[in-house]
This record gives C-alpha cells, structure tokens and sequence, in this order.
C-alpha cells in the first residue's frame, strides 16, 4: 500500500531546451562547486598569505582531474564490459551522455594536486597536506551540490521504504515510496562541510596537519558506505555482491583518512603555512 506521507517527485531534469540542445540541473549543480570551492580558496590564501595567481592553475586542474576522473571511473569501475570494447569505447570520451563516478573523480583530484604541488608547492612554501587539508572542506559543498543534482536527474535511489520522507520517482516508472539517498548523501555531506569549516576557523590550534583530510576521508566515504547498504545496484553485476561497487571503492578511501590521522598525531606538524610546532598562528601582515 502506497505510504500517504511520502514525496511525489516528478521534476524535469532539464531547466529549459533550445532545440535539440537542454541544459541539465544537473550540469548547473556539477559546475556550481567550483566557483564557490575558488572563492573559499581564495580566503584560505589570503589569511596564509599565500598569492591568489596561483589558484588559477589549480582550478583548470581540479576542473580536469574530476570530469576526467569521474568519467573513467564509471567506465571502469561499473561498465568496463561495455566501454572496452571496439564498437563503444569512443564512448569514454562523450561524458554528456552520462555516467560520472565519484571514486573516479577523486582520484583524479588526487592526481591533480599531486601537479599542482610538485609544480608550485615548493618555492611557494606549502605541501600536498596542507592543500588537502583545505580541499577537503570544498569537496563537501561540490559533493552535496552533485548529489542534488542526481536527485534531479532521479537516478542513484535506494530501495523501497515506509519512511514518511520517501520518493516515489515517477520519471522511472516507480509506484512505490524509495529511500532518496542522494538526499542522505548531500546532507552529510554538507554537515561536514560546516563541521570541518567550523574546526578551521575556530579550532585550527588544537589540531595537526592532516587531521581535516583525515576527518573528510574518513567520514565522507565511511557515510557512502553506510548508505550504499539502502541503495539500490547501479549495475547488473552489483546484485550478487555483499557489497556493491561503491562500498567496495570507499574502503580504501576510509583506510587511507585513518592512516592520514596516526600520521597527524605523530608528526605532529603545524596546520598553518610557515608556522613553528607550538605557534599556530597565519603570517603577519605588513602595512606599507
């Protein structure tokens, strides 16, 4: 019987159409996590006195590592039958068509900072743990933002439920209320988007470096797994799986925060650029 209090969605996932060509809320959501990660980097910068020319590279590289990396690793992670093969695997390099895999666009994050660091780290003072300390707070608002997006699309959805709170996505034929766990997603997400700000901002002296990323990867990916347990297979191959494929790829991610954490304790390194061991405080700026 059909749960009384549950959400009827039934949105378009286009904003308008001009011809064949419509713009996806998706897209708008996707894109929007950056210029807002650009403007939380440029305040993280200029309180560390760090010269904001140089988030300009780092913007078209993240911008690169996550569409990129988020492409290949739906097309590897969950089609690879589909997409190594001679008649699609053209496919991997149209990602408008769909199938963006977050895995994917993390480690292709990861890779791009790895450049950027290597390229501008040094002679600019500042290490790949201390980007990523700061990273991670933008990946929580840009995740939160990609999850709403799926809920736009009615894609990645969770089994049926009798929760007051559940979507019956019409778009897809569904009759019956399902767990909205893009919802679930992005809420965590955007909590610990606020948690690790609040911790930067207030808490910076009572931590190490490494600790935020450690936090972010630990909790970030520890909520997808738990998650993914109410969410339907994205895959045909996931239904035989005790875990699915995105439990599966998040474990590593939560091992790494874990070990990332033990590093901050035992290195015990300043979180700010420049600063001595016991002296948590950004550079001082001169006035001329």
């Amino acid at each position: 019987m059909m749960n009384l209090l549950s959400v009827t969605w039934d949105v378009s996932p286009y904003i308008f159409h001009i011809g064949n060509f419509g713009l996806r809320w998706y897209s708008i959501l996707f894109v929007l996590g950056f210029p807002i990660g650009y403007k939380m980097f440029i305040d993280f910068y200029k309180k560390e006195g760090l010269d904001v020319n140089l988030l300009e590279p780092l913007l078209y590289a993240l911008l690169i590592g996550t569409v990129v990396g988020a492409r290949l690793g739906h097309c590897l992670f969950y089609e690879p039958a589909y997409y190594l093969t001679s008649e699609h695997w053209l496919e991997i390099f149209m990602p408008w068509r769909g199938g963006l895999a977050s895995h994917g666009g993390a480690i292709g994050v990861l890779l791009a900072i790895f450049w950027y660091v290597g390229r501008y780290g040094k002679k600019n003072g500042f290490d790949t743990m201390w980007l990523l300390d700061r990273l991670g707070i933008a990946v929580c608002f840009a995740g939160c933002f990609i999850r709403l997006g799926n809920l736009m699309n009615s894609e990645i959805y969770g089994e049926v439920t009798n929760l007051p709170w559940g979507f019956i996505f019409l778009r897809n034929g569904e009759t019956e209320p399902k767990h909205p766990t893009q919802l679930y997603e992005a809420l965590s997400y955007l909590i610990l988007g606020f948690a690790l700000m609040a911790v930067y901002k207030k808490g910076i002296k009572k931590i190490y470096r490494g600790f935020l990323f450690g936090t972010f990867l630990i909790v970030l990916f520890g909520m997808r797994f738990l998650i993914e347990f109410v969410k339907q297979p994205q895959v045909a191959f996931e239904e035989n799986m005790s875990l699915d494929m995105g439990q599966w790829l998040s474990v590593p991610f939560i091992a790494a925060g874990i070990i990332i954490l033990v590093w901050s304790y035992a290195a015990r390194k300043s979180p700010i650029l420049e600063a001595k061991p016991d002296h948590y405080c950004p550079p001082k700026k001169t006035t001329k």
